[in-house]
Formats: C-alpha cells, structure tokens, sequence
C-alpha cells in the first residue's frame, strides 16, 4: 500500500495586507485577554517583516501592546525569552511596547 500526501507545501507564501489585516479578527479562547490572543497569534504565524506591519495596524485599531497573557506577562516579555524572537521584540520595542 501507498501512502499518498494529501496536501502540498507551500512555500513563499505571500502575506499582502489583507492577509495581515486578517489576524485582527477573532475572539481570544475562554481567559484569555482579545489584544494578547491577536498579538501572540500573529507572532507565531508571521515572518518578522510582515509582524511589523500588523504591529502597525494593530495600534491603528487602538489595541493595547501590553496586554497580558492570563499568567500575567506582556507578549514582549513572553519572546524575550525566545531564542528566534529577537526581531519580534525590537518591532514591540519600536512601537512602543513596555
């Protein structure tokens, strides 16, 4: 017997600004603060490059960037302990995170 994929990798996925824009729709799960849910998600489903324009956005709706999780930490406190966050957190930086 064969075993088939049933999906392709796709790779180079591009992320226009809609696609970014999308990432502030949602409600956060149960205990969970909306503003953080937004944030960490895209956190952890964009490249840097494309997280720096949801930042932007983001602040745009009036959202709040230092919004904790339900154990009580900013999402920039939470990826500075990170290995591969360091670009994420200079953009909160920038933007005015604490």
């Amino acid at each position: 017997m064969s075993l088939k994929k049933d999906k392709q990798k796709v790779l180079g996925e591009v992320f226009d600004d809609e696609r970014i824009a999308g990432f502030l729709v949602g409600e956060a799960p149960e205990g969970f603060n909306r503003d953080f849910y937004l944030l960490e998600r895209a956190y952890r489903g964009m490249k840097a490059e494309n997280f720096e324009t949801f930042v932007r956005m983001f602040q745009e709706q009036g959202l709040d960037l230092d919004s904790q999780s339900p154990e009580g930490q900013t999402l920039l406190a939470r990826i500075s302990e990170h290995a591969q966050g360091e670009d994420y957190a200079a953009i909160l930086r920038a933007a005015g995170a604490k």
